[in-house]
């Protein structure tokens, strides 16, 4: 497939959005210098999730994730859709990060690409690139997990790693396949349209439609950590 020429409206909206997303990444992280979180990892996960939720993910860090003292926070739970919502940015972090590691190696060293398929199995590169997404942003997945279930749950690594896996497989798959789906549709149904191609790695379009993408993901994951966590096999947040 051939690249894609794009409007200036496009190019500017997907500038804006992705400076967006950088900026409440960053709001998060000096916030979390001087407030760090209880549970290490989700120092990460917040920003992270704040890269294509934007200004959303960043008022809800401040709802519900921020860091502060019990008296000034009260002693109430935050609610239960709540909870999910951070469950499932958990899960999303990793996603994110994976996705954002795989998409930038292939495009850097297309052989990855070749490895998985790109010419002998499939003819678009991109769809051998997802291989790489899927595996990278599920290792990361169930990494983030596991630094938070092991500890709550003070278990041995090998029964947290087993809890972890548990835990995310279905919470992973169910992200990936949002944002695959939604990522083919503006690919190969908008952009190839419209403006005779797809995005490269390399341009804010592409980064645009990951943001929206990921937003799709957090869309089709978010019921199945609704149900994770309500049935006990994810831990509340």
């Amino acid at each position: 497939m051939s690249y894609g020429t794009f409007p200036h409206w496009l190019f500017g909206l997907s500038i804006a959005s992705v400076v967006l997303g950088t900026a409440c990444a960053m709001v998060i992280v000096v916030d979390e210098c001087k407030r760090p979180q209880k549970m290490w990892i989700m120092n990460v996960v917040w920003p992270l999730t704040a890269l294509f939720g934007s200004v959303v993910w960043l008022a809800a860090y401040y709802a519900w994730g921020r860091n502060v003292s019990r008296r000034n926070q009260g002693s109430a739970k935050p609610p239960f859709p709540a909870m999910v919502l951070k469950g499932t940015s958990h899960c999303g972090a990793g996603c994110t990060l994976g996705d954002i590691i795989a998409e930038w190696a292939a495009f850097l060293f297309p052989v990855l690409a070749v490895w998985l398929g790109w010419h002998s199995v499939f003819a678009e590169k991109m769809f051998a690139v997802w291989i790489a997404d899927f595996i990278v942003a599920f290792l990361l997945g169930v990494l983030f997990q596991y630094f938070t279930i092991q500890p709550m749950r003070n278990l041995s690594p090998w029964q947290g790693l087993l809890a972890a896996l548990k835990a995310d497989i279905a919470s992973i798959t169910a992200w990936q396949l949002g944002m695959y789906g939604l990522m083919a549709i503006i690919q190969l149904l908008w952009f190839i349209p419209s403006y005779g191609g797809i995005a490269k790695v390399a341009s804010p379009e592409f980064w645009f439609a990951m943001q929206l993408a990921m937003l799709a993901g957090f869309a089709t994951s978010y019921p199945v950590n609704w149900w994770l966590i309500r049935s006990g096999v994810k831990e509340k947040m």
